[in-house]
């Protein structure tokens, strides 16, 4: 993609990212980091002084740099890091950092600080009341990031764009919405999102309002709006979901779903209609496999969720996997192996022969194939 910006925001809180710590606080909440919309000027003083929509900390007396800790809400690499200093113009930090890292399951705060921390993006200068943007060259997955600002000030927003990598032990623990951004999907084509963003479509939970789904303008031609998502990997979808919640005068009359696999085009849901403000499933017959779904809508209107529920392939459970573990940083990488009972000195080898082959070599532990490839 040639904007990384246009990418999912990882450390998004409508994906369930978090600011888990800070060392400093005092003006201005650390949640407010990950927050989905745009940062807004605030009127008038608090108790800490002036408000402000961001993330501010005190005047540093002594020497060093203040920092925040932001869980992503979905695990992936990263693309490029935006440094938003919205409304911070005379507080601003002169400088920011980001490094990143990757912690198996839930750790608590004191184990993050134990986490191997890697180089992000090195210290950069930053300009007030703007959203510095970051290019970085993607790396392995990653879990948490580190943004430290020299010395002191406050930052509106971070955003953390990439492309999700979903952990193929979850994928197999049940049924998978083919679909979902947090496993891995992509919106990579639409008609028009002239009110709301497509990606909100593959979002997690459900749409709280209007503004949380997609929407196009309003026809004056024969045509039909659509949107393209590619998915978290090749599979036989079984229920589709098309939610039109909050969506009343400006639901689709209609839409249907053409899918694209190893068999060339596959209607995956014939033209139908759509009711306005409801959650529509559809049980399907299972059909041939896909691996990107395109949602017509007609004329136009808006949608709150697309959902695709289904099995991975064979073949889609594979890709998967390979990805993921290829994506791993080495330590990480290690230690799933050797909890799925591969011996050191083997996980250590196997680790090291990274990326993976197209072919697996005679003697690749059973361990490890059922893990990473699923079978």
């Amino acid at each position: 993609m040639s904007d990384p910006t246009r990418l999912p925001d990882l450390a998004s809180r409508a994906l369930g990212g978090a600011v888990v710590a800070a060392n400093d606080e005092s003006f201005a909440a650390k949640e407010n980091l990950v927050l989905p919309h745009p940062a807004q000027a605030l009127p008038g003083f608090g108790h800490r002084g002036k408000e402000y929509d961001g993330w501010e900390t005190r005047r540093r007396r002594t020497p060093g740099s203040d920092w925040a800790i932001v869980r992503l809400g979905v695990p992936g690499v990263v693309a490029a890091v935006v440094v938003d200093t919205a409304h911070f113009t005379g507080n601003h930090p002169p400088r920011a950092s980001v490094e990143c890292a990757a912690v198996e399951g839930h750790p608590a705060v004191a184990e993050l600080e134990r986490a191997d921390w890697q180089p992000l993006l090195p210290p950069s200068d930053l300009a007030p009341d703007t959203a510095n943007t970051f290019a970085v060259d993607p790396g392995r997955r990653v879990t948490h990031v580190r943004l430290t600002i020299v010395p002191d000030g406050g930052v509106a927003r971070l955003r953390v764009h990439g492309t999700a990598v979903p952990d193929p032990r979850l994928v197999d623990a049940g049924p998978l919405d083919l679909a979902a951004l947090e496993h891995g999907a992509l919106v990579t084509g639409v008609s028009d999102d002239f009110y709301g963003r497509p990606v909100q479509l593959v979002a997690p939970g459900l749409a709280r309002s209007m503004g949380e789904g997609w929407e196009t303008r309003r026809r004056r031609d024969d045509g039909n709006d659509w949107v393209q998502v590619s998915l978290a990997c090749e599979g036989v979808v079984t229920l589709a979901e098309l939610d039109t919640s909050y969506f009343l005068g400006n639901a689709p009359g209609s839409a249907s779903l053409t899918g694209h696999g190893p068999d060339g085009e596959v209607v995956v849901l014939p033209r139908t209609r759509l009711q306005p403000d409801t959650r529509h499933r559809f049980v399907l017959d299972g059909g041939p496999a896909v691996d990107r779904v395109r949602l017509d809508v007609f004329p136009d209107g808006g949608m709150a969720r697309l959902r695709l529920w289904g099995r991975p392939t064979a073949a889609g459970r594979e890709a998967l996997g390979r990805r993921w573990f290829d994506a791993l940083p080495d330590v990480q990488a290690l230690e799933v192996l050797q909890e799925a009972g591969v011996a050191p000195a083997e996980a250590g080898r196997l680790v090291g022969a990274r990326p993976l082959p197209a072919r697996l070599p005679d003697g690749w532990p059973a361990a490890a194939a059922r893990l990473v490839l699923g079978r």
